[in-house]
C-alpha cells in the first residue's frame, strides 16, 4: 500500500489534512517560531540540580564505528562534536555505552573497561567544546550532557558482528529463534546471581561518568535490550521476574543503587513506555526485490509486552508503566525520562516509524503517521497522569519540515517538556539551532527523509551515518560497500519472488 511523502506536500495546510485522513487530531502550528518570536522551543527547563537552556533534545545513536576494545574512534569524535553544534541543550547520553564488554550490541560499541575512562571522558569535551565554538563560552553554563548506560541482553554481539552472543532474562518462542538460541539454550538465561553483578557494573560506571563531570546518566530500558526485556518477564521464576515487582525489580535495583552510590549525579530512564510484539514480512506480499508488510509473529505462548494489554497484545495499556514511573519517582527520585517504544529489532515500525525502511526490513504495515502520532499521543497520556516528570518525547523525525510546527504546539499544550530528535542529527545536526535563529532549515535539504540507511548499514556490519545526505559518508569506501550490500539483497528478494531459490 502507498501512503503520502511528507516530502511531497506543498504546506502546513496540506500537512494537516494527511493528519486528518489518518485520524490524528495532532496540534500543528502555522509557521515556526524563532527564540526572538518565543518559540515554547526556547524556553529553559529545569530538572531538580540540571538547568537545561532549550527544549531541543539529541537522542542517544549508536554507530557502530568504536575500537574493537571499546575506545571511540575519529568517526564517534566528529558524532559527538556534531551534537555540540546542534544547538540542542540536553544530549541525551549521546551513545550507548556497555557496562561491561560482553554486553555490548556489536564489537564495536563503546563500552566500560579501566583503560576506556579517558576516551569517554574525550567525547564529553568534544561536545562541550564544540558548543562552546558555536554559541559562546558561556553557553556551556545551561548544556546538560549524560551517558547512557546498556546492557544489551538478549542482542549482544560482542565478538562478531554477525553472531549473537545472547544472555537473556527469559526465554520467548519467537524471539529466542531470531538471535540464534535452540529450545535446550537455557545457559543463556541469567542466573540472579548475574544479575546482581551486571547491577554492580552499572554502579561502576556511574561512578566514572560522574567522576568525568557527566551531569547524569541514563539507565537504558528501551528497544528489547536488558533493562527493557525484564520488564515483560512473566514467565520468570523467581525475585526478577513473575508479577509487576518481580519484572521491575531489576531496574529499580539499578536506580537505587546508582542513587546511593553517586548521589551527585542525576538520573535519566530511556524507556519503552509501551511494547508490541515482534513482526515478520508477510511472505505472501514480498514482490519486485521487497519484503512485504510486516505482521505480527505470534506464538500461543509469547508473553505479554509490556505496556500492552492482556487481552489484545497490539493495543497499549499504560497502567503498568505509569505504576513504574511512579514509583521511581516516589522511592529514588527519578524525574527526567526519554519515552520511546518497541524495539528496533523486532518491530521496527512501532519504535522508528520509516516511508523507506531499512533493506532488509518489512514494509510499513501503516501509514508512519499512525506510529509517530501514537508515541506522542501516549506521552501526552503520561504526562497527564504524573505531570511534575520531565519528558523528553520521541517520534518527531518523520515530520520532516513540519517538525518545528508539531514540536512547538506539543510543548505549548503541555503534552510534553522536551523534543528528543535522532536519525535526524546525522543529516543536520544544525537543525535545532537554525530553527531558533529563523534560518532556513529546508532549502540545503539536510532534513532527514527516512531513507534507513543508517540503520541499514550497521545491520550489515558497516559503520552508521546519514550517507544519503552528509557528505562525510557519501566519499566514505563503505557508502560503496552498502550500495553492493543493498544491491545483493534485493537480488536475492527478486529471485526468491521468482522461484529460482539460487
Amino acid at each position: 500500500m502507498s501512503y503520502p511523502r511528507i516530502g511531497s506536500l506543498k504546506s502546513v495546510n496540506d500537512f494537516r489534512d494527511t493528519l486528518r485522513a489518518v485520524g490524528s487530531s495532532l496540534p500543528v502550528d502555522d509557521r515556526s517560531l524563532t527564540a526572538a518570536e518565543g518559540s515554547p522551543l526556547a524556553a529553559p527547563l529545569t530538572c531538580g540540580r540540571l538547568s537545561i537552556g532549550n527544549r531541543w533534545c539529541i537522542h542517544p545513536m549508536e554507530g557502530w564505528d568504536g575500537t574493537p576494545g571499546g575506545m571511540p574512534t575519529e568517526h564517534t569524535i566528529r558524532r559527538w562534536r556534531n551534537f555540540g553544534l546542534s544547538g540542542a541543550k540536553l544530549l541525551w547520553g549521546g551513545e550507548a555505552f556497555a557496562v561491561r564488554p560482553e554486553g555490548r550490541a556489536n564489537p564495536n560499541q563503546l563500552c566500560y573497561r579501566p583503560e576506556n575512562e579517558k576516551g569517554a571522558a574525550q567525547l564529553l569535551e568534544t561536545a562541550r567544546a564544540a558548543h562552546a565554538e558555536a554559541f559562546g563560552p558561556a553557553a556551556c553554563d545551561d548544556l546538560v550532557v549524560g551517558l547512557q548506560l546498556t546492557h544489551s541482553g538478549r542482542f549482544c554481539k560482542p565478538v562478531a558482528k554477525d553472531r549473537f552472543v545472547p544472555r537473556i532474562a527469559y526465554r520467548h518462542p519467537v524471539l529466542d529463534r531470531r538471535v540464534g538460541l535452540g529450545p535446550d539454550d537455557n545457559a543463556a538465561v541469567l542466573t540472579d546471581g548475574e544479575i546482581r553483578s551486571i547491577i554492580d557494573d552499572y554502579v561502576t560506571a556511574a561512578r566514572i561518568a560522574q567522576r568525568l563531570g557527566f551531569q547524569f546518566v541514563d539507565l537504558k530500558a528501551c528497544h528489547g535490550y536488558l533493562g527493557h526485556e525484564f520488564l515483560s518477564a512473566h514467565t520468570r521464576p523467581g525475585p526478577y521476574g513473575g508479577d509487576f515487582e518481580g519484572r521491575t525489580r531489576y531496574l529499580r535495583e539499578i536506580v537505587g543503587a546508582v542513587r546511593s552510590e553517586c548521589p551527585d549525579l542525576e538520573i535519566g530512564i530511556r524507556l519503552s513506555l509501551f511494547d508490541a510484539p515482534p513482526f515478520r514480512p508477510d511472505p505472501a506480499r514480498s514482490q519486485g526485490g521487497k519484503l512485504g508488510p510486516g505482521i505480527p509473529d505470534l506464538a500461543p505462548d509469547s508473553p505479554r509486552p509490556f505496556g500492552a494489554s492482556a487481552d489484545d497484545p497490539l493495543r497499549i495499556d499504560l497502567a503498568e508503566p505509569i505504576e513504574l514511573l511512579r514509583r521511581l519517582r516516589d522511592e529514588h527520585g527519578v524525574r527526567l525520562l526519554n519515552l520511546s517504544c518497541g524495539s528496533p529489532y523486532y518491530n521496527p515500525h512501532i519504535q522508528r516509524p520509516a516511508f523507506y525502511p531499512p533493506s532488509d526490513g518489512y514494509q510499513p504495515p501503516e501509514d508512519p503517521l499512525l506510529g509517530c502520532v501514537r508515541q506522542i499521543e501516549a506521552v501526552r497520556d503520561v504526562k497527564r497522569a504524573l505531570p511534575d516528570l520531565v519528558l523528553v518525547g520521541t517520534a518527531y523525525t518523520y515530520f520532516q519540515e513540519y517538525l518545528p510546527h508539531v514540536a512547538q504546539a506539543v510543548l505549548r499544550e503541555g503534552w510534553v517538556d522536551s523534543i528528543g530528535i535522532g536519525r535526524l542529527v546525522l543529516s543536520d545536526w544544525q537543525l535545532p539551532a537554525k530553527v531558533l535563529a529563523g534560518q532556513d532549515y529546508v532549502a540545503d535539504k539536510k532534513i532527514c527523509r527516512t531513507f534507513s540507511d543508517c540503520t541499514t548499514a550497521p545491520r550489515n556490519g558497516i559503520i552508521s551515518g546519514c550517507y544519503p545526505l552528509d557528505d562525510y559518508y557519501k566519499r566514505r569506501t563503505e557508502a560503496a560497500e552498502l550500495k553492493d550490500q543493498k544491491d545483493n539483497l534485493r537480488k536475492r528478494l527478486l529471485a526468491a519472488g521468482s522461484g529460482d531459490g539460487k
